[in-house]
This record gives structure tokens, C-alpha cells and sequence, in this order.
């Protein structure tokens, strides 16, 4: 990596890092690849972060079934893309023993991401959920490796149980509370079903929390924000928002034979519009090759 590529990065890095201690919480939208993440860029979002499932959905699979260099690659083409902060979907760490977690960590600051977010699962469905012994010496690989890069890498530690189907929040307060001792910059348990389990996590940590919007927690930025959330992700959501829109169009056709969603698409000129190319600042500060 040039000094440029590295300074832009610190940059990057450190903006990201101060968008958790703002006056209002700010929204991390999830791209799935370069043009959902150019199209976001140009609608003002301060960073964004990307998203497993969308990533193996636009590849035609299942969520869980991307490899560690489909992660990074992707990553790196959204990073590419707008020049803005990325944060990363990293899933469990892509390793069965913390020196993994740890490596995905390092090859995901040399993608250009800025942070990276490490769960508690473990992909198998009679035991989804690592003990916490063992999900708290990951976390703290994961932070060990990010400390030792040149500029503020964000950890970001989810505790799964809701999102995996085991609503315990006694148990997921906990592991927060130790992912947080292990040195965790931001703590988040997806699928939280209502305003008093935010409230609840938010008051039991003293590190930023991320909140995943939509499913059964229908609350707004305002709303969120007044709990104590300091970020707000999209997960999966934009891009399963795409293929619905996909599927109803497709539908359509196949069993109306009609054309009616072209009502609803995109206008030609706009989309080439939003997928104009990048402005974004580190660019614009780069030399001219």
C-alpha cells in the first residue's frame, strides 16, 4: 500500500471511528457490491458496511456460504467504489481458533476496510451459539490484531442469540458486557425484537451499540437514537428489498404477461446518473496519476 492509499485510509478510519460519538445516531447502510455502494454514497451516508447475505444472494446462494476472499473481495470493490469508510460483514472470522479471527482481521485492513464486525456463531444448527469462553478469546484476537495496525480499525463484537433464534437477552447482555472487556469499539446484537431490549443492552454497556433495523423492531432513527443506539445497520434488508422487487416484476410477466412494474424502475437517464462516477473527497485529494 502507497503512503497515499495509507493516508486516505488513517482518514477514513478515524472519521468512522468519531461518526459513534456524534450528537444523533448515523446510519450504516449495506451495499452488496460497487454500484448498490455508489448509489448510497450518492444519497449522503457518512459509511457504509456490507452484507453476507447480500453478497451470497447476488452470487446465487445461500446466506453462510461465502468464502473469507468473496468477503474481502467484495469489500474491496465497495471500498473501491466511493473512496467512504466500509466497515465489514466478517461473519464468525472465517477459522476455527483465534489466530484466524485474528488474520481475518489483518487481511481485512489490507482490503482497505476501516472495521469489521465478528460473531458468536458457529454455523452448525444444533449448537448454534459459541460458549462465551470461547467467543470472548475471539474477540479479543480480533481487537488484539486491529490494535496493532497504524490506524483505528473498528471491532465490532454481535452477540447472536435473537438473530439464531434463542431470545435470551440475560445471556446476550452478558456476552456484550464481555465482548466489551475484551476490548471491543462497538457491541450488536441483531434481531433485538423491541424498544425495552434496546433500552436494556444500551444501558448495560458503556461502548456504542449497533441496532439492526426492520423485522419486528419497527423504530425509527429518532427512536433508536432516544434508547442510546449510536449506529443503525441495514443488514440484508436493501438487497432482499431488490430481489422483491425482482421477483414481484418477474412474476408479473410470468404469470400476467404484463409489463406494469416498468411504472415503478428506475428512469435510464437517473440511473446513470447515481452511477456516475465517484467524487468522493479522498479522491479528489489524490494526485493526478
Amino acid at each position: 500500500m502507497n503512503r497515499t492509499t495509507a493516508d486516505a485510509q488513517h482518514r477514513r478510519a478515524v472519521a468512522f471511528r468519531d461518526l459513534h460519538t456524534g450528537p444523533r445516531p448515523f446510519v450504516v447502510p449495506n451495499p452488496w457490491d460497487a454500484g448498490s455502494a455508489t448509489l448510497l454514497a450518492g444519497f449522503g451516508f457518512a459509511a457504509l458496511a456490507t452484507t453476507g447475505a447480500g453478497l451470497a444472494h447476488a452470487l446465487g446462494r445461500p446466506d453462510g456460504s461465502v468464502t473469507r476472499a468473496e468477503i474481502l473481495d467484495n469489500a474491496r470493490s465497495i471500498v473501491e467504489a466511493t473512496g467512504l469508510p466500509v466497515t465489514a460483514d466478517l461473519e464468525s472470522g472465517f477459522g476455527d481458533k483465534p489466530q484466524d479471527v485474528a488474520e481475518t482481521i489483518r487481511l481485512a485492513a489490507a482490503a482497505g476496510l476501516v472495521g469489521g464486525s465478528v460473531e458468536d456463531s458457529t454455523g452448525r444448527a444444533g449448537d448454534p451459539v459459541r460458549p462465551l469462553d470461547e467467543a470472548v478469546e475471539r474477540v479479543a484476537a480480533a481487537v488484539g490484531a486491529a490494535r496493532q495496525l497504524d490506524f483505528p480499525f473498528t471491532v465490532t463484537a454481535r452477540a447472536e442469540n435473537f438473530f439464531l433464534g434463542r431470545p435470551d437477552l440475560d445471556d446476550t447482555i452478558r456476552r456484550l458486557q464481555a465482548y466489551e472487556q475484551a476490548g471491543a469499539d462497538v457491541l450488536y446484537a441483531p434481531a433485538l425484537p423491541d424498544a425495552d431490549a434496546v433500552r436494556a443492552v444500551c444501558d448495560a454497556v458503556t461502548r456504542p451499540v449497533n441496532v439492526l433495523m426492520g423485522g419486528a423492531l419497527k423504530l425509527s432513527v429518532a427512536d433508536l437514537g432516544a434508547l442510546g443506539v449510536r449506529r443503525i445497520s441495514t443488514g440484508s434488508a436493501l438487497s432482499r428489498a431488490a430481489l422483491g422487487a425482482l421477483t414481484r416484476a418477474a412474476r408479473e410477466i410470468s404469470e400476467l404477461g404484463t409489463f406494469g412494474f416498468g411504472a415503478d424502475a428506475l428512469p435510464y437517464a437517473e440511473a446513470n446518473a447515481l452511477l456516475a462516477p465517484s467524487r468522493s473527497a479522498d479522491r479528489e485529494s489524490e494526485p493526478a496519476p
